[in-house]
């Protein structure tokens, strides 16, 4: 493509058929909803969920989804955590073991595959501390191969080195409920019998605690495990009534944080473990409690005519902020006026009342933020909430947002932490040794100031008007440029990866005034984003960047939405009549769809690095749309600058 590729018909065809598909996608309120999906884990553990409880499984559910996983099984036999990844164990013993629960004959030829795979890499014993809790649940393992987590910890205070708040919302909302199974370890009622013995090398039964994770430093990890031992040879000791007292605690928690059918934290592990937790303190089916927790679950299905899945969480918040972004870039009034609707869902879910768990930490901020979900008003989110109050100051003039955005900006204002970054959930929450305790071998029991969250908050605070004297401008400032790889890229915390986390600080640091043209540590961002280019002219990254080991980009396959942000992060830069820019758009162009978007089977985006991934069906819809129309704004302008923070 040549570089005048902005006035060419193509580029304007490209753009509008994006905008029309996103018109398409907008609900009669105003909101947008993609698909959230996951790896094998959550709709194999919907599964085993029905079972555990012994439910009437719908039989039609059970097949479609049992289709779903033997479709994303691996060339190696196993489940990989993304698409096209390494056999993951616990995703591949889940996934196995709810198509053996469906019915699946172990003798089937994926059954053999997988079976044989999971052997190969050791067996069921190397599952982690999440799925050795769900066979212990079912009797497959003993729960001596479980960490020891008391329930006693929910009365610990908050100076003790471990307390509930000094952990994730994610973690928290997921361990309360866990804390009761644990106490009174449930058996799954497994009404068919289904056994896993021939997924282990050697006798379940025989298996103990699994030796620290590659993150987990090995002598805070011997010394929590020093501590598991302690605590199994003394909990005999713990007196029945203040283990009552605990258990009261924790249920108390997780009630009053039930949301509805939004569901506990609005997220699946958590809401599931909740539905087993009541189940275990004897509540019936249709007990109040009980019966919407369970409901909040049914919500999260993806039911087609062939397949079915369970999603993580809804992303509705997230999509609508970001499809407004992208449709007022692309500009044409219908455009505007769905931007505009889509800002006027938005405006009253606003948490304006709550002071959710965040406010441990800030008890003199005013509530103001944004949930990522319809509804989860004691977890807003610092990310959703800088998007969402950059669109709406960017529909300024078309309506008032002067009250939402004031008391936005407030809010993530007071969440900023004191090394100047934001985490996603809550401030300061950076006790890093806690990721050494046996339980969090998954590595994120944290919600740390990350780089990604922090550079959106910087691009609100400068859209907004913010100069880089300012106290809070400058401190996030230094904290992205002091978090730059020696490679000149970012690390991205919430998406896949290094692309991700350079466009979101490129964004930021044209807020105050660094470019490409003026600083060497920009212009060596822009070269590493040319250097990683691939040769089709897209740019592609996937889970295998997160590994510990980071030696530089890992080379992955193009894709629509990495490329859109490699774009924008490149033009944020300044960087827009460049022959490369161009190759990227006409990759884009290139591969849209009939449709309006694109295909983009690949995750692109990240729950806990190297152990969750996802999959956004909304990326590939409004980030390449955003891409092709601001390069046609800037070239149409003649203008290197872009205006807005993102």
């Amino acid at each position: 493509m040549a570089p005048d590729a902005a006035s060419s018909a193509g580029l304007e065809n490209a753009v509008e058929a994006a905008t029309q598909s996103l018109l398409d996608a907008q609900r009669p309120d105003g909101h947008w909803l993609y698909e959230l999906e996951a790896d094998a884990t959550i709709p194999a553990e919907y599964v085993l969920l029905v079972h555990h409880l012994a439910e009437k499984p719908d039989v039609a559910l059970e097949a479609k989804i049992a289709v779903y996983l033997r479709r994303i099984q691996g060339a190696h036999g196993g489940w990989p955590l993304f698409h096209d990844g390494p056999l993951d164990i616990s995703a591949s013993v889940k996934a196995y073991f709810a198509l053996k629960m469906i019915g699946d004959a172990i003798d089937a030829p994926h059954m053999r595959r997988a079976r044989e795979a999971i052997l190969a890499h050791g067996g069921a014993a190397g599952s982690n501390v999440f799925t050795r809790i769900l066979l212990a649940l079912y009797g497959v393992l003993s729960w001596r191969a479980v960490p020891m987590m008391p329930i006693e910890i929910v009365l610990l205070p908050r100076w003790f080195p471990f307390h509930l708040s000094k952990i994730s919302y994610w973690a928290r909302t997921v361990i309360v409920p866990l804390l009761v199974l644990q106490l009174d370890r449930p058996r799954a009622r497994n009404p068919r019998g289904v056994r896993l013995d021939e997924l282990f090398v050697e006798p379940a039964v025989n298996v103990g605690l699994a030796k620290h994770a590659p993150h987990q430093n090995r002598h805070w990890f011997r010394f929590f495990r020093v501590t598991d031992v302690l605590l199994r040879a003394t909990d005999w000791l713990m007196p029945a009534s203040l283990r009552e007292r605990a258990k009261r605690t924790a249920v108390e928690f997780v009630s009053s944080h039930l949301n509805g059918e939004d569901g506990l934290g609005a997220i699946y592990p958590a809401m599931a473990n909740l539905v087993m937790m009541f189940d275990a303190l004897g509540y019936p089916p249709e007990h109040p409690q009980r019966a919407i927790a369970r409901r909040a679950i049914d919500r999260l299905l993806v039911i087609r005519d062939d397949e079915a899945y369970c999603q993580p969480c809804l992303s509705p918040v997230w999509d609508t902020a970001l499809a407004a972004h992208a449709l007022l870039e692309s500009g044409t009034p219908a455009a505007r006026r769905a931007a505009l609707a889509g800002a006027e869902w938005l405006r009253p879910l606003q948490i304006l009342e709550t002071a959710g768990d965040w406010s441990a930490r800030r008890p003199d901020v005013r509530p103001g933020g944004w949930a990522f979900q319809y509804a989860n008003d004691h977890y807003p989110d610092v990310d959703d909430t800088a998007v969402v109050v950059m669109a709406m100051d960017r529909l300024a003039g078309t309506a008032d947002y002067t009250r939402s955005i004031s008391r936005g900006r407030e809010w993530v204002l007071g969440m900023q932490s004191s090394e100047g970054g934001w985490g996603a959930f809550e401030p300061e929450n950076t006790h890093e040794y806690l990721n050494n305790i046996p339980f969090a071998d998954h590595g994120a029991l944290l919600d740390p100031p990350t780089v990604d969250v922090s550079a959106r908050c910087l691009s609100m605070l400068t859209q907004l008007g913010a100069s880089r004297d300012d106290p809070a401008v400058a401190r996030v400032t230094d904290y992205l440029l002091t978090h730059q790889e020696a490679n000149g890229s970012w690390h991205g915390r919430w998406g896949m990866n290094y692309i991700y986390g350079t466009w979101a600080a490129l964004c930021a640091l044209n807020g105050v005034g660094i470019d490409a043209h003026g600083s060497p540590l920009i212009r060596r961002s822009v070269d590493w984003l040319f250097q990683i280019q691939n040769a089709d002219g897209g740019w592609g990254e996937d889970g295998d960047s997160y590994r510990l080991d980071y030696r530089g980009h890992a080379s992955a396959p193009s894709t629509a939405s990495q490329t859109a942000w490699a774009l924008l992060g490149l033009m944020s830069a300044g960087v827009v009549d460049d022959a490369r820019v161009a190759r990227g758009v006409a990759y884009l162009i290139a591969t849209q769809n009939r449709a309006g978007f694109w295909d983009e089977p690949r995750f692109t985006a990240t729950g806990f690095p190297r152990v969750f991934y996802l999959r956004y069906h909304g990326y590939a819809h409004y980030f390449p749309l955003w891409a092709l129309a601001r390069y046609r704004n800037l070239r149409r302008a003649g203008t290197r600058h872009v205006a807005y923070g993102l």
